[in-house]
Formats: structure tokens, C-alpha cells, sequence
């Protein structure tokens, strides 16, 4: 006797019934029958083997050796180095730089470890003029050219292969699967046997991957699942700026970023990201606000600009960069219910200088701040920071760290911050006015009295 299930082919959510929208990855059309013996004759099916039970005390516990990349903002997305036996999946726009960080981290690896550089996508000649013009010592860097994974997993075991890069997974196809490379199939197969290799012999792995349209890495989403740390580029290609930010790591803090600037050298870190994300303004300008932002362990100074003008038509545009629409949509709601400040009649543009992207709430006052300093048309003080959550009622919120913020403002040479009230530090920090407030209004009123 045999039971009859459903299962979705990009998640593998199993279900008695067939189902059009997948309850768990929220696709659609994606199940297909799938058979499996009765419950009780399966587990009949398993040999069990009671040894392999453990107690968790009786564990032994062994500190994982951190191997250091030699790229300090590499290392420090990464939380410190690689992890052996991890996995590391690297997605990003095509062009913004993957393989070129990549290759120069595989050439400071060479020194000490055995590393093999896969190549799906290029040949073995392109990598060596990739290297080639970034200058790159690579006499001990190995290169393999190859999309079969089982042949590539075979080569990796038999020389003993330390670190392992895959460019890019969904070249990758295995002989277990029959439908073509890149299928979401081909992908979840290759994924899984490179984990298996990883634990099992304890080789680190660095998987490059593709991204869709809407910046998510294209494939299953079991693919995020398995791996041990998803990293992700961000950037313009017009822009020489890059960030690279850690979006799951278990083995270091997530929301860690590393700044970039693309040379003819490759990638080179950025000692001071700030310097990145602020305007070089000589004068005051009306609509700028800068904000100090806590990325994983770094508090980082970002220019917020904002332009309103009166819209042309009868439906306004809301248009944001770096910042998400919705949540710009809520602030403009609040702004006006609370602050009795309107702008339903207003086409209102807000842009995060530096093409990085805010996610954190605290940002919400300092867009409100630039959006009045447009609206009014009238700088904010130039030497000015903000930071703080704004709820629906009008109340601006605490933000996480906020000391360590205040003092990121001061080393870089500002000297007022206007910041909610419960992050007001209880020591006075030399060189710095602060100023604080509960509520929305009252953050406006403190801006007007300064004109």
C-alpha cells in the first residue's frame, strides 16, 4: 500500500493535497505527486543504529580556528576569517565584483592552504588574465574548469583540497538530476553535495551566486538554508563604492558590512566608510540630514537627501534610493496626523547617498528632518547628526548604541546632534550639543527655532 503526497520542487514542503501556492516559500504551480510506502512499513525499511545517539554534555568541544582571508573588510563580514568545514555563499549583481574578491582572496590563501579556484562560467585563460591584471601572486593557486559537480567533488577529495571556490552554482549540474544546469533542481542537488563534502572532510567552501531581478539569489531557497553564511554585494556599477554585507552568519554577527572601493588593483578596503556615504557640502544645502547608522558591529555616518516639490498632476510620486517606499509612505502619514504638516500635494524624492541601503528604523527621523529642511526650504545645521524611530503616535524611539554613535559623530568632526531623549547619554561627551526630544512636533520646533 502506498500513500500518495505533494511535494513543492522548490522547497520540498511535503502536503496531503495538491495545493496552487506553496504555504512555506510562497510559490505557485510548484507541487507534484510524490509517492512514499505506508508510514509503517518505511520505518520498518530503516536500520537504526543506537550508538550514534550521544549525550550533548559528553560532546567534545573544539575552538574553530578562524583562517584569515588578508582582506581585513573581507575578514570582517566574514566575523574574523573563514570557518574550515563552512560554507560561505557570495550573490551580488553581475559586474559588481564577486570573482574579482574572490580571486584576490584565493591569492593571500595560497600562501598557507591548498586552494582550487572552479570556473563554470570562464575559462581557465580568463581567470589567469583576471589575475594577471590585478597583479595577483598566484604560482600556487589551482584552477579547474569543470560544471560537472561530481567530477569537480572527486578531484576536490582525491588532491586534498583546503579551499574550494565554486563560480558560480548555477553553472553546476550533477548526474543524479536530469534537467539542465541552473534548474531549481540541479541547483538543491549540487548544494547539497557540496555541503556533504564540506562537513564531511572539512573543507571550506566559497559558492558564487547569481541574483534574480529583485536582488534575491536565484534558485531554492533551501540554497540560503544549508550554506553557513550568505553574504550579499551592494553597489552601483557606475559607482567605484562597493559594500558587501553578511545577511546570515554562524559563525560571526549578521548586518556586518565591508567597504570597497574598485581600483585597477581589485578591490581595496576603505580604512573610513563614513567618508563614503557624506557629501562634500561647502555651503548649508536644505533637504540633507546625516544620520548615524549601526551596521553589525560599526556605527557608520550617512547623508539622507531629500527634495520636495509641488506635484505637476493629481497623483503624487513617492520615489526613494535606499530606502524602503512603504515605510517613507508610514513617516509622510505620521507627519502629517502628528506634525499637521501635509504633503499629499507634493512629489517627494528621498536619496541615501552612496547607493548603500538603510533597514533600520532609526533612520526615521533623520528622512523626516531632510523631508521639513526641503519642504521649508531651509538647511539644517551643517555639523548636525540625527538618529531615532518614529512611531505611529508621533514618538520618536531609542536607538540601539546609542553612545557609540554619539562618539562616531564627534571623531568625525560633528558637533549637534538632535537624538530621542532616552538616548541621552548620562556623561557629557566634549565637543558635542545635544539636543532631545519625545515627539515629532517637538523635534520640528527645535529645528524652526534655529532659523
Amino acid at each position: 500500500m502506498t500513500k500518495s503526497n505533494y511535494k513543492c520542487s522548490k522547497c520540498e514542503y511535503i502536503t496531503h493535497k495538491w495545493l496552487g501556492k506553496c504555504p512555506s516559500c510562497g510559490s505557485w504551480n510548484s507541487f507534484s505527486v510524490s509517492c512514499i510506502d505506508d508510514i509503517s512499513n518505511a520505518y520498518k525499511k530503516i536500520s537504526t543504529n543506537i550508538d550514534e545517539i550521544k549525550r550533548l554534555s559528553d560532546i567534545g568541544i573544539s575552538k574553530s580556528n578562524r583562517i584569515t582571508v588578508g582582506i581585513n573588510e573581507f575578514d570582517r563580514v566574514l566575523g574574523g576569517g573563514l570557518v574550515a568545514g563552512s560554507i560561505v555563499l557570495i550573490g551580488g549583481d553581475p559586474g559588481v565584483g564577486k570573482s574579482t574578491l574572490i580571486l584576490q582572496s584565493l591569492a593571500f590563501l595560497s600562501e598557507n592552504n591548498n586552494v582550487l579556484y572552479v570556473t563554470g562560467e570562464e575559462s581557465v585563460e580568463q581567470v589567469a588574465l583576471r589575475a594577471s591584471r590585478l597583479n595577483l601572486l598566484t604560482e600556487k593557486v589551482n584552477v579547474l574548469s569543470e560544471i560537472n559537480i561530481d567530477k569537480i567533488i572527486s578531484s576536490i577529495v582525491e588532491v586534498k583540497f583546503q579551499i574550494v571556490v565554486i563560480d558560480s552554482i548555477q553553472t553546476m549540474f550533477s548526474n543524479l538530476s536530469s534537467s539542465a544546469p541552473g534548474s531549481v533542481s540541479q541547483v538543491r542537488d549540487c548544494a547539497i553535495q557540496i555541503t556533504r563534502m564540506a562537513k564531511q572532510f572539512g573543507i571550506t567552501v566559497l559558492i558564487i551566486g547569481h541574483v534574480t531581478k529583485d536582488g534575491s539569489l536565484a534558485g531554492p531557497r533551501i540554497l540560503e538554508h544549508i550554506v553557513d553564511t550568505v553574504l550579499y554585494f551592494e553597489g552601483e556599477n557606475h559607482s567605484f563604492f562597493r559594500i558587501i554585507r553578511s545577511f546570515k552568519n554562524r559563525f560571526g554577527p549578521v548586518n556586518e558590512i565591508g567597504a570597497f572601493k574598485m581600483t585597477d588593483q581589485g578591490l581595496l578596503g576603505v580604512a573610513n566608510p563614513s567618508a563614503l556615504f557624506l557629501s562634500k557640502h561647502r555651503d548649508k544645502v536644505s533637504g540633507s540630514c546625516v544620520m548615524v547608522t549601526q551596521e553589525g558591529s560599526r556605527p557608520l555616518l550617512i547623508e539622507i537627501q531629500a527634495l520636495v516639490n509641488t506635484s505637476s498632476t493629481s497623483n503624487r510620486r513617492l520615489l526613494t534610493i535606499g530606502f524602503d517606499s512603504n515605510r517613507l509612505s508610514m513617516l509622510l502619514a505620521v507627519m502629517n496626523r502628528q506634525a499637521k504638516l501635509p504633503t499629499s500635494d507634493k512629489d517627494i524624492f528621498v536619496n541615501i547617498v552612496g547607493g548603500v541601503r538603510i533597514i533600520e528604523p532609526s533612520a526615521d527621523l533623520p528622512v523626516l528632518l531632510a523631508i521639513y529642511s526641503s519642504l521649508v526650504n531651509k538647511p539644517l545645521p551643517l555639523k548636525m547628526i540625527s538618529f531615532g524611530e518614529v512611531g505611529l503616535a508621533g514618538e520618536i524611539r531609542p536607538a540601539s548604541k546609542g553612545q557609540d554613535r554619539l562618539k562616531e559623530a564627534v571623531k568625525l568632526g560633528f558637533n549637534m546632534a538632535l537624538i530621542p531623549s532616552s538616548n541621552k547619554p548620562i556623561k557629557r561627551i566634549e565637543g558635542l550639543e545635544i539636543l532631545t526630544s519625545n515627539r515629532l512636533e517637538d523635534s520640528f520646533k527645535i529645528i524652526k527655532s534655529m532659523y
